[in-house]
């Protein structure tokens, strides 16, 4: 049996419309990831955002950033009454529950791991009395531009599927009842009473293979929920905060592909961080800044194997001259990422335009091989062994910043304004010089130990004559500038000055009177202060309000930092995810979702603040009579 084919849909307006209110709160999504891709499934059921098979790959769900017809996949209970989820004993498998006047219902959903398919599994199950259940199968192919051919089909073993093609691409639907064609999509309503359940499984295949077997549903759920709880609980941190901190460590691993150890810094493009604005970017790469920084939150855990993965990732991307060097890379470590305008879609909650791909990837950003010096500095010293392949492309990039770093760039937050001499930058230099250094000093590694050491005092009295302001009593985001910045909060991470110094306390003032537009969170800069190329503002900044709590604890400021880290953890939405940005007066998410510079800097915040918790209490203890 098969359907007719869906006639293509008539062309999009000049000037897509979308009505603000009809998006869905970026905090009501949850994500489901399998290690390779990631989904985002709001409170209601429908999953509107989900690339396959990479995270990288053109969406077939995208109605995320348009409407309906650009793709999703609904399972719901559209007479619910009251809606609660959780995700499974530290895993990604979501359980939503469904509450109505006649039964309750709990719909399951996951991307199964570990198995080499592309899947993704929903299974609704009622658990009293009667329910309505609604289904709906929108497949849009190419961020919701190409409406596939759609037609009804069997698997290897002769079970009955619903099968979605465009190009390469394809998607299979298989369940026990399946959706009819309506129109140019597939719904189904159902009626389920108490014991009485549906499973469905999405999978995504090449086109030109068949359709593959089905697996046990059952046992797929089981293993996925076992394989993410049993790696979470490798962490040691079993503090007050500790939800919070097994959740980002479960995000970050959930944006680090399994296969090629590429860490992306989120699984979305163009969610905004200036709602109706144009301060939209594609985070679905690897930021060399934010992959390193996961890492070294991800190390300051525990989580050894990670690091070895990534620094196998980072050889392979960078490989090569040292001039050719990008500031990120796609998951497999291509460094083509064009980035280019997609009309066709209007945006989430009409922000426009859309990009897929970041020109950003041409920038010069001197601050990066700060922090992948940091990162390769922390694994050495949790014992992953260095060897000499790692070690010399170490050298080599290390050498050509040495040459390099008198020059401009475009800084950590990616202006597309001018380039400027930005502090953060060269104290970021001053890192990954006086990292080069302390691997030769305390691991006996080969190097020009002498040079290294002359340009790491270079940058550092080039800092402190060019980007200090003494007037104000702090460093300034650039040189010659009155404006600060967020960014220099890891002053002290990084080890330019000590926690006590009082350059980096007066920097620390400045900046909250500055940039904090409530209690704990922060501006990362005055776009008013600062030309960064675009129109228009943005909001609170999670992982600078994050580093915020993180400066205020290593200052010894407990109670303080005890407030901020309660601010801000309790912004996560119902299962423990961030956005990039918060938008304070609308009480609500802004920017891609979920970030891991958000859930990296939740992390080495607590580690921080416990850290600290443990110096006082040892204090005490030495001064108790």
């Amino acid at each position: 049996m098969t359907d007719a084919p869906a006639p293509p849909p008539p062309a999009p307006p000049a000037t897509p419309e979308v009505d603000p209110s009809d998006s869905t709160p970026i905090g009501e999504y949850a994500a489901l990831g399998d290690g390779h891709t990631a989904a985002l499934v709001s409170r209601t059921g429908s999953v509107d955002w989900l690339c396959l098979p990479r995270f990288d790959a053109p969406a077939c769900f995208a109605a995320l950033l348009g409407k309906p017809e650009h793709g999703r996949w609904l399972l719901t209970v559209p007479d619910a009454t009251d809606v609660t989820r959780r995700y499974l004993e530290g895993s990604f498998v979501l359980e939503t529950t469904y509450r109505t006047p006649g039964g309750t219902a709990v719909v399951t959903d996951a991307m199964p791991s570990g198995d080499g398919r592309a899947d993704m599994v929903r299974t609704v199950r009622c658990t009293s009395g009667t329910v309505h259940v609604h289904h709906e199968w929108i497949v849009r192919f190419l961020y919701g531009s190409a409406v596939p051919w759609v037609a009804r089909t069997h698997d290897v073993d002769g079970v009955p599927a619903i099968r979605a093609v465009v190009g390469p691409d394809a998607l299979v639907l298989r369940g026990s009842r399946l959706p009819h064609r309506d129109g140019l999509r597939h719904v189904d309503d159902i009626e389920l009473s108490e014991g009485e359940h549906v499973e469905l499984v999405l999978t995504w295949t090449r086109s030109w293979e068949p359709v593959p077997r089905a697996l046990p549903i059952t046992d797929r759920l089981d293993a996925t929920r076992i394989r993410w709880a049993q790696w979470a609980a490798g962490t040691s941190y079993d503090g007050p905060y500790r939800e919070a901190v097994v959740r980002s460590l479960l995000v970050l691993r959930m944006l680090s592909d399994v296969e090629t150890g590429g860490i992306v810094a989120a699984p979305t493009t163009s969610l905004p961080e200036d709602f109706g604005g144009e301060r939209n970017w594609d985070y679905r790469f690897c930021w060399l800044r934010d992959a390193s920084l996961t890492l070294e939150a991800l190390l300051e855990q525990g989580y050894r194997m990670e690091a070895t993965a990534w620094r196998a990732w980072l050889l392979r991307a960078v490989a090569g001259d040292p001039k050719d060097l990008q500031i990120m890379y796609r998951v497999d470590g291509r460094r083509d990422m064009h980035e280019r305008i997609l009309d066709h879609l209007p945006g989430y909650a009409g922000s426009r335009p859309v990009r897929i791909g970041n020109a950003a990837v041409d920038q010069v950003q001197l601050d990066v091989l700060g922090e992948v010096m940091c990162a390769l500095h922390l694994a050495r010293e949790a014992g992953v062994t260095e060897s000499k392949d790692t070690w010399a492309l170490q050298c080599l990039l290390v050498d050509d910043l040495t040459r390099t770093w008198r020059h401009a760039d475009r800084g950590i937050w990616e202006v597309r304004g001018p380039a400027r001499h930005f502090t953060h930058s060269k104290i970021m230099a001053w890192a990954a010089v006086d990292r080069a250094v302390r691997a030769v000093e305390e691991f006996d590694l080969p190097g020009p130990v002498e040079h290294w050491r002359e340009v790491r005092e270079q940058i550092r009295a080039d800092v402190l004559t060019h980007g200090w302001d003494a007037e104000r009593g702090t460093f300034t985001q650039s040189y010659g500038g009155r404006g600060t910045d967020a960014a220099l909060l890891q002053i002290v991470q990084v080890g330019f000055l000590d926690a006590d110094d009082e350059r980096f306390r007066g920097t620390v003032r400045a900046i909250r009177e500055d940039l904090e537009l409530s209690p704990g969170l922060l501006h990362r800069y005055r776009v008013e202060h600062a030309d960064d190329g675009l129109r228009g503002g943005e909001h609170a900044f999670f992982a600078c309000s994050f580093w915020l709590a993180d400066a205020l604890a290593r200052m010894g400021e407990l109670t303080e930092a005890t407030a901020v880290l309660d601010r801000l953890t309790g912004l996560a939405n119902d299962v423990g995810l961030l956005a990039e940005e918060y938008d304070a007066p609308g009480e609500r998410m802004a920017g891609n979702f979920p970030q891991a510079l958000s859930h990296l800097a939740l992390v080495r915040a607590v580690h921080s603040h416990d850290l600290a918790l443990r110096s006082a209490a040892r204090q005490a203890a030495l001064r108790a009579p």
